[in-house]
């Protein structure tokens, strides 16, 4: 291997970081790249031979944890036997048909195919061509597709069009017409003086009917939404959200794409965020926990209801024409079978409930009363904190102290990775399905040092204000 000050040189010069403060990077101000060399379970070992505790799983994704010998070696073997076969003209592999049928079964709502790509974002593009696929055989106008306010969908053309956060949309031409955007489902920052959770979730349900009447039923194809807010701040559902928005869509013939790249697989402790929820989708949305970030892989699963008019159109208008030259790849198809293979066996749905639960409570123990916290929040594996500067009257810190992202850096420094989250200042975590409740603890109290650390420099630096 290389020594360290060449491999950074290297990659400060070649590599075009994603979300990487460019002009910083370049001149050193934020320093070196972390290289990464190892990891096992739940750490990271970087090249000057620190180990984090990765309360993120990547970016929300190693949920079997690293260094899992089986998925290395089924990766080997497919290589081996066959390290690439397209899948277009019904051409299949062994892996991949055994893998097609579990995330089918797995699937809330009545699914019948799936179609695999590589990454949320292509994943949530096939979902917006079906929907317009769909509702052209039908001889329909239903083209729109409404998303929500702080929903992440991923970062090309059409998914990142229907990601709710301007900054993936500003500088880049995006959103793409016909993308719509209705409120987010945070009760905490969006409900009224009073307002319950149940009523909250009424008007939230209220305004997106106000939205499809106002566009036109008629133009209005599908509703696209993760079960549970991810990178738009880790927010679980408000009561009855679920509920009020699904009769909505029934109303008005509306598909619903459920977005569980990030919930899928056992994070929220339950398979599907869906079925925590008792949601009941047309599309579903899977990557991420499909192979544990270990190779590339997403899918796009689709229903009995979007399928059956596919067939039967087959005969007027010919093959179905999408795809990818990697669509269904042997390798990992094989890959994702050994880590379902895992989550099967090794519960880990239900032990992402279980440590989840004590997750949660060590999270309420150690933050609830600290006086720049307004939220603690979570389900299952996923948790954040929002921190504010008034706890009374929710007033935000003023962004120029970067409040949260300073409490990430001082976690960092301590060993543990959890994400400063964008449109506020909150702390993210979504560490492995692996996690035990000894490391739980453990990242709870190195956040919880971190925070304090802040707190007392946000209190030295008003008093010198």
């Amino acid at each position: 291997m290389n020594d360290v000050r060449t491999i950074a040189e290297r990659d400060c010069s070649s590599v075009l970081h994603p979300f990487t403060q460019l002009k910083e990077f370049a001149s050193g101000k934020i320093g070196d790249p972390t290289i990464v060399v190892g990891a096992k379970g739940i750490r990271i070992e970087d090249a000057q031979g620190r180990s984090y505790i990765d309360g993120f799983a990547g970016l929300y994704c190693v949920n079997i944890g690293y260094g899992r010998t089986e998925v290395a070696e089924a990766i080997a073997r497919q290589a081996y036997k066959l390290a690439y076969c397209h899948t277009n003209a019904a051409h299949t592999t062994e892996e991949l048909a055994t893998l097609s049928d579990r995330p089918v079964r797995m699937s809330p709502g009545k699914a019948s195919k799936v179609f695999f790509g590589t990454s949320g974002s292509d994943a949530n593009e096939t979902q917006a061509k079906l929907v317009w696929y769909h509702n052209n055989l039908r001889g329909q106008p239903k083209k729109k597709i409404i998303s929500r306010g702080r929903g992440y969908h991923g970062c090309s053309v059409i998914s990142g069009s229907m990601t709710g956060m301007s900054f993936y949309r500003d500088h880049i031409d995006l959103s793409f017409p016909g993308i719509l955007h209705t409120g987010t489902p945070h009760h905490y920052w969006g409900a009224e003086s009073g307002e319950t959770e149940e009523a909250f979730s009424r008007r939230r349900a209220a305004e997106l009917e106000e939205l499809i009447v106002r566009e036109g039923p008629e133009t209005v194809g599908a509703f696209i939404a993760e079960p549970v807010l991810g990178t738009g701040g880790i927010t679980p559902p408000p009561a009855g959200y679920w509920r009020e928005i699904q009769a909505v869509l029934r109303r008005y013939d509306v598909l619903l794409i459920a977005d569980e790249v990030i919930c899928g697989f056992g994070r929220t402790g339950a398979d599907f965020g869906s079925t925590l929820y008792g949601i009941e989708p047309d599309l579903v949305t899977v990557a991420k926990g499909l192979t544990s970030g270990y190779v590339p892989l997403s899918g796009a699963i689709v229903s009995e209801r979007i399928y059956s008019v596919m067939e039967e159109a087959a005969d007027r208008i010919g093959a179905f024409s999408h795809g990818y030259t990697y669509s269904g790849h042997p390798i990992a198809a094989a890959a994702a079978n050994a880590v379902l293979d895992i989550v099967e066996k090794e519960r880990l749905s239900e032990r992402a409930r279980i440590v989840g639960s004590h997750f949660h409570m060590r999270l309420q123990e150690m933050f609830a009363q600290l006086e720049i916290v307004g939220e603690v929040r979570g389900v299952g594996l996923l948790g954040a904190i929002e921190f504010v500067a008034d706890r009374q009257t929710k007033r935000r810190f003023d962004p120029v102290l970067k409040v949260g992202a300073r409490i990430s850096k001082a976690a960092r420094d301590r060993g543990l990775i959890a994400r400063a989250m964008s449109h506020g200042d909150i702390l993210g975590f979504a560490p492995p399905l692996v996690v035990s409740e000894s490391e739980i603890d453990e990242i709870v109290e190195l956040a919880y040092k971190a925070t304090k650390q802040v707190m007392d420099e946000l209190a030295k630096e008003s008093a010198t204000a």
